[in-house]
């Protein structure tokens, strides 16, 4: 038997389940295929003894307004990032504390960063929102990696440190992997580098009282069974008049489809008949970002009094960056992220030896009380099905090259995905607001 629908969805994250949403209330007939087992795509939920907490995206920001706006439909309320006391930064084998934003670095290297930050914010400037393939520098940007540019344009070792910290933490990617131009393009989506690496008035202000991933779950309710969990989509064959997707779960038909995935995913789809080029070629060169998160909960939080606010940022250990997620109620706990090529390495060793150089780097951080956890998880982004990291980036040559590709549609075929985004993109934010252009794409074409 063929389930008939007026349009597929493919993927339940929360592109995807937005699109849905958006379809559902102006009248449209949907089915959401979701591969895995669960709803929220590069959300997660996990419980380590009485804490629940997210191994997947969490933060929200001043901006995000779609997200607020389900959150508060669901009567989902916020909580700060704790960030009072000294932060500690690990550099060159050294490690130094330091309240704000900012470092202690030599004077020189400060000013280098503060001229590097002018520098990114003036040029992110010129790249325009959803076509940064049109900045008038995008040649000569996308013929190179973050890395060559930092190596041409920075001086000092504390500030070509600082200037590699933004795309590893943010971004899961090293600085070798990525375009300047898509790194610029990131920046101009975000709003800046502070908003993309900070907490207060940035990406990172505030969570979610009970867990990000209670949004995508509930909005995937609030859509009952048209949501089909264990449903890998194996082949889209699509003609004149509509779309006919093979799954485990069978076949379904439709007269539209949006494909709400990450590239990688999305290219492990057959297509019938083959997708454009550019398109084709697109998927192929964004790989994702290889992070493994890591909950580490204790029974008080021992660094608040000391002192500290649990941030932290390295150059080169196991952690790259640290943050604290202790709630008013519940065990103390902090949040830790093995990014890059770190995350690589690490996803060989197994979760127990993770585990031990996890705590030996807090211990170094934090002192002798954090050698003695009450519960440990982690999330090896890298071996999840289907979703494999954070969020895809291009290297150079993608941008200019494939990037037109990015949101235009193939046929009957519509795209959404937070790498799609105009704003926000990498964002939780930028995954909804890819569903609602998606949609109303497709609402837009209710005649053909």
């Amino acid at each position: 038997m063929t389930k008939t629908v007026d349009v597929i969805v493919v993927g339940a994250g929360v592109s995807g389940l937005k699109a849905a949403q958006e379809l559902v209330e102006a009248g449209r007939s949907v089915v959401v295929l979701e591969a895995n087992n669960r709803v929220g795509g590069r959300t997660k939920r996990t419980q380590v003894g009485d804490y629940i907490g997210d191994l997947g995206g969490q933060w929200v920001g001043k901006g995000q307004d779609v997200l607020l706006a389900e959150a508060k439909r669901f009567g989902i309320t916020t909580y700060l990032q704790y960030d009072t006391g000294k932060n500690l930064l690990q550099m060159f084998g050294k490690l130094v504390s330091y309240t704000g934003n900012v470092p202690r670095v030599s004077p020189l290297a400060l000013i280098e960063i503060a001229l590097l930050q002018r520098r990114w914010e003036r040029e992110m400037k010129t790249v325009p929102a959803g076509a940064p393939w049109n900045a008038p520098r995008a040649q000569e940007w996308d013929a190179i990696t973050l890395e060559s540019w930092i190596l041409k344009n920075v001086r000092t070792k504390a500030a070509r440190e600082f200037a590699r910290l933004p795309v590893r933490s943010a971004l899961a990617a090293e600085a070798q992997q990525v375009s300047y131009l898509w790194f610029l393009d990131v920046l101009r989506a975000a709003g800046g580098l502070e908003y993309l690496i900070g907490a207060k008035d940035g990406g990172q202000e505030a969570k979610f009282k009970g867990g990000m991933q209670q949004i995508p779950q509930r909005m995937a309710d609030a859509l009952g069974d048209r949501v089909v969990l264990q449903a890998p989509v194996e082949k889209i064959v699509q003609d004149s008049n509509g779309v006919r997707v093979t799954t485990l779960k069978g076949e379904f038909a439709g007269r539209f489809i949006i494909v709400a995935t990450p590239p990688t995913a999305a290219s492990r789809i057959q297509y019938e008949p083959h997708l454009p080029a550019m398109r084709d070629g697109l998927q192929q060169r964004m790989p994702a970002g290889t992070i493994t998160k890591v909950i580490v909960t204790y029974s008080t939080a021992f660094w608040r009094a000391a002192g500290w606010s649990g941030q932290v940022a390295t150059d080169d250990d196991t952690l790259g960056v640290v943050l604290d997620d202790t709630r008013d109620t519940g065990p103390a706990a902090l949040l830790c992220f093995i990014e890059g090529r770190r995350a690589v390495e690490m996803s060989a060793l197994g979760k127990d030896a993770r585990k031990e150089k996890v705590i030996a780097s807090l211990v170094r951080f934090f002192g002798p009380e954090a050698a003695h956890p009450l519960g440990y998880e982690d999330n090896d982004w890298l071996t999840e099905p289907y979703i494999h990291g954070y969020v895809g980036h291009m290297a150079p040559g993608v941008m200019t090259r494939f990037g037109p590709a990015l949101r235009e549609p193939c046929g009957r075929i519509h795209w959404a995905g937070t790498e799609t985004a105009i704003e926000f993109m990498g964002y939780i934010e930028g995954g909804l607001r890819s569903g609602v252009r998606a949609a109303r794409e497709v609402i837009a074409r209710h005649n053909e």
